[in-house]
């Protein structure tokens, strides 16, 4: 089979001739369709998150079951199915124990403990596949598999209550469906950014309200929920000066940068909420939503053999909003 292959840290995606995966126990092999390619992509490549290199990244699997290997009952050839982050835990420890694989340290994940799904074909786990409505394209699925699901998961973790108010920071790969999400769900929703040649677009997102900066939500009537979505966690942490008493700031964007608590947050009641991808029923929620079209991924879709390509795009920050790879 065809697959981008990353030869070392730091090297330069090469699309070549890779082993075909083979379905063990209780796992299946799926023909991609379409591949997400996520900006923790460029952060596994700088070795941000190490693997074994050489490596085929991809986590934002899309595409239908072609083999079933032993002990599988659930999952049949033709399943239309896409792959999560996490596709199983130790089994052992305390967190695995309260079903929640999630949270395990050992966990193995999608393009990282397994090769990945830029590639024609990809090995999972069948208990960690999800069946994809049929109403759902599969360009517009694969990214619902890690951007869509991780803010989704952020927003049910803050639990917002009616009447409540959320703002996301960060109005991009993740961010333009965040706002697209707290819309869906009901709530009134405000975009934080500095780019005003953005707002016109931002709005027809679902935003009503589109402020500047912190102070600016503050003088909005502040936000009992902040999605944090930018990768820049100094934007998160200027914009949380627009956060409600007992409000939740919730960090999803990755970053080696410190977050501060400061007084003012200690005596408001405000919490800090890490959040990733939370629990398979939250992934059924974001996916039902855009096969119901109240939620849209905006797109570039690029071949395998251009993945090159994409990868600096979305590297350099230049994609609008999601890139991904269609092996069609």
């Amino acid at each position: 089979m065809r697959a981008a292959v990353v030869p070392s840290v730091n090297g330069k995606w090469e699309v070549k001739e890779w082993q075909t995966p083979k379905a063990g126990p209780n796992q299946v092999v799926i023909k991609i369709h379409a591949s997400g390619l996520c900006y923790t992509d460029v952060h596994i490549t700088h070795g941000m998150i190490p693997v074994q290199f050489p490596h085929v990244l991809g986590h934002e699997p899309v595409g239908e079951i072609v083999e079933v290997g032993p002990g599988v009952t659930t999952r049949k050839v033709g399943d239309r199915v896409g792959v999560g982050w996490v596709q199983r835990g130790c089994g052992r420890c305390e967190w695995c124990l309260r079903g929640k694989k999630e949270l395990c340290q050992n966990a193995i994940s999608t393009g990282i403990g397994l090769q990945g799904s830029h590639a024609e074909y990809m090995l999972a786990y069948a208990d960690a596949t999800m069946l994809i409505p049929d109403a759902l394209s599969y360009e517009q699925a694969a990214p619902i598999f890690c951007a869509g699901y991780t803010v989704w998961s952020g927003l049910r973790l803050a639990d917002p209550k009616p009447h409540e108010r959320v703002a996301v920071v960060g109005i991009g790969g993740l961010g333009h469906l965040a706002l697209q999400y707290a819309k869906a769900a009901g709530f009134e929703t405000i975009a934080v950014t500095k780019s005003k040649d953005k707002e016109k677009m931002i709005r027809e997102l679902g935003a009503d309200e589109v402020v500047e900066s912190g102070a600016a939500l503050l003088a909005a009537g502040g936000a009992d929920v902040l999605l944090g979505t930018s990768n820049s966690w100094a934007s998160t942490e200027e914009a949380a000066q627009g956060i409600r008493p007992d409000g939740r700031v919730v960090v999803m964007g990755a970053s080696n940068e410190p977050f501060r608590f400061n007084m003012g947050m200690m005596l408001s009641r405000v919490r800090i909420l890490g959040s990733s991808q939370n629990g398979p029923e939250y992934l059924y929620e974001a996916l039902d939503f855009v096969a119901k079209k109240k939620v849209k991924v905006v797109t570039e879709t690029y071949k395998l053999e251009d993945i090159g390509k994409a990868y600096d795009r979305v590297a350099d920050g230049k994609v609008r909003f999601r890139a991904v790879i269609t092996m069609d």
